[in-house]
C-alpha cells in the first residue's frame, strides 16, 4: 500500500479529486494509476493491493473516488464495497475489473458502484469514465438549485453509459472509434463548432457527427446552445464541458 501523494500533484484551478487505485497486482495498480494522473483534476492518493490495505487507508486517508478490483487476496472487491458502507466509509467506486459475468456486474449495481470497466481497457476507455464522473460531479456542485432536474435525475442514472468507453457501453449501431474521434475534437476544439465543423474535422458526414454529438451531450461532455444568424436557418453549436485535457 502506498501513501497519499504531496501537494504538487494537483492540477491548480478547479476542484481536484483523490483516487484510490485498488488491485491485486502492483503492477497493474501502477499502470491505473499513471492513467488517472494522465487526467486533468485528477490525483491519485495512494494504491492498495488487498481489501484489508484498502479499508484502513480509507480510514485514514479519506478520498473522492476509488478504482476497485473485484478480485483481491483477501475478499471480493464487492465484499468490501458492502464493508465500506457498513463502516460509514462511502467514497464513490468505478469498478475496473476482469469480471464480466452478468451477476457481478449486477451486484457491483446494486452495492452502489457508479460506473464498471471491463479489463483489458485502453487509457481513452477510462479516461471517458472519469470524464463523464467529473463533469456530473461539478454540475451537481454547481447547480443553482437543491433540486435535480430530470435530466440532471437522468445522467446519474445513466452514468456508465458514455461515448466511447467500449461497445457494451454504446447503444447499438455506433462506433466506439468514432466516438473516440468526436470527442477527441470537441477535447481540442478552441471554442464552440457546429456539426458540420466536427464532420469537416473528424472526415465523417454531418449526420454521423451529430448522432455522436448527441452522446456526448447526453453524457455531460458538451453542451449545446442555438446561434441564430443574420440569414438562413438557425445552427446547434457545441462546446465541450468536460474536465480539460
Amino acid at each position: 500500500m502506498t501513501g497519499a501523494a504531496g501537494e504538487s500533484a494537483a492540477t491548480g484551478a478547479g476542484e481536484v479529486i483523490d483516487v484510490l487505485v485498488v488491485d491485486d497486482d502492483p503492477n497493474v495498480a501502477r499502470i491505473n494509476a499513471a492513467y488517472v494522473e494522465r487526467v486533468s483534476g485528477f490525483r491519485v492518493s495512494g494504491t492498495a493491493h488487498s481489501a484489508a490495505d484498502a479499508l484502513l487507508f480509507l480510514r485514514r486517508h479519506p478520498v473522492d473516488l476509488v478504482l476497485l478490483d473485484h478480485y483481491l487476496p483477501d475478499e471480493s472487491g464487492l465484499a468490501l464495497l458492502h464493508r465500506l458502507h457498513g463502516a460509514g466509509v462511502e467514497p464513490e467506486v468505478i469498478m475496473v475489473t476482469a469480471a464480466r459475468d452478468t451477476a457481478t456486474v449486477r451486484a457491483a449495481q446494486r452495492q452502489g458502484a457508479l460506473q464498471y470497466v471491463v479489463k483489458p481497457f485502453t487509457f481513452a476507455h477510462l479516461r471517458g469514465k472519469l470524464d463523464s464522473y467529473a463533469a456530473l460531479r461539478h454540475e451537481l456542485a454547481t447547480a443553482p438549485v437543491a433540486e435535480a432536474t430530470q435530466e440532471t435525475v437522468d445522467r446519474i442514472f445513466g452514468a456508465a453509459a458514455v461515448p466511447g468507453d467500449g461497445a457494451e457501453t454504446l447503444p447499438k449501431g455506433h462506433s466506439v472509434l468514432t466516438a473516440d474521434l468526436v470527442r477527441g475534437v470537441m477535447h481540442a476544439a478552441r471554442g464552440p463548432l457546429s456539426a458540420q465543423e466536427v464532420a469537416e474535422r473528424a472526415g465523417l458526414s454531418r449526420q454521423t457527427a451529430q448522432r455522436y454529438l448527441k452522446l456526448l451531450e447526453g453524457a455531460g461532455l458538451v453542451r449545446r446552445r442555438l446561434k441564430h444568424g443574420e440569414t438562413g436557418r438557425p445552427v446547434h453549436l457545441y462546446r465541450w464541458s468536460g474536465p480539460a485535457a
